[in-house]
């Protein structure tokens, strides 16, 4: 096991129902090697699908392994991967959810659902505001590339926004793309919140 004194931590997320004989699978072991060999421990929610394939990857790299799981996953029968060097053990899930974003210095996304979405949203909306310093936030695959511009397309970011995020094909453009970030990191203004559209009350119309 390595010392993760000094180590940056990558936080990825994913599915915890994707399958082994899956293709994204394998690719999230790759995933997990590649970022143990470059240097990174890896932090992940702790469980199977994704999580437990990047941490099977960086284990068997030599990587540092960190799992964040769950009180509530716990009473239902749910055990750890067995990858894991190091378990943070949460009683809630918005006390994992809120782990998960602080305490890691990068953020890679793959294919998820509903959980990954949650992190997904909540580490970028934290970005943009300033409440975290900034961060690299990564995602790879269709699924995002697909959804992300949608958001401005057909919702209310605006272009600026997009870049807090870094779209990728593929999981081996990750550590690249990581690299890249320490050495220039982007310069972005953040959002101060809504803009009032409205007059304020007792302003003179």
């Amino acid at each position: 096991m390595q010392n993760t004194d000094a180590q940056k931590v990558v936080a990825v997320y994913g599915s915890a129902a994707t399958e082994p004989h899956e293709p994204e699978y394998a690719e999230a072991v790759v995933l997990g090697e590649a970022l143990a060999k470059a240097g990174y421990a890896v932090m992940t929610g702790g469980y199977a699908g994704m999580m437990g394939a990047v941490s099977k990857g960086a284990a068997e790299a030599g990587g540092h392994v960190i799992g964040v799981t769950v009180g509530m996953f716990k009473e239902r029968g749910l055990v750890p991967n067995p990858f894991l060097h190091e378990e943070i053990h949460l009683p809630t899930l918005s006390a994992r959810l809120n782990h998960l974003i602080v305490a890691p210095d990068a953020y890679v996304v793959l294919k998820g659902g509903a959980g990954t979405l949650s992190e997904f949203s909540l580490a970028w909306s934290l970005l943009q505001v300033g409440e975290i310093p900034a961060r690299p936030l990564i995602t790879v695959g269709p699924l995002w590339r697909a959804i992300v511009p949608h958001l401005v397309t057909e919702g209310t970011l605006i272009p600026a926004d997009l870049r807090w995020v870094t779209l990728l094909d593929k999981g081996e453009e990750v550590v690249p793309t990581l690299e890249a970030w320490w050495r220039n990191p982007p310069q972005i203004s953040l959002r101060l919140g809504d803009v009032q559209k409205t007059p304020a009350l007792g302003d003179p119309e």
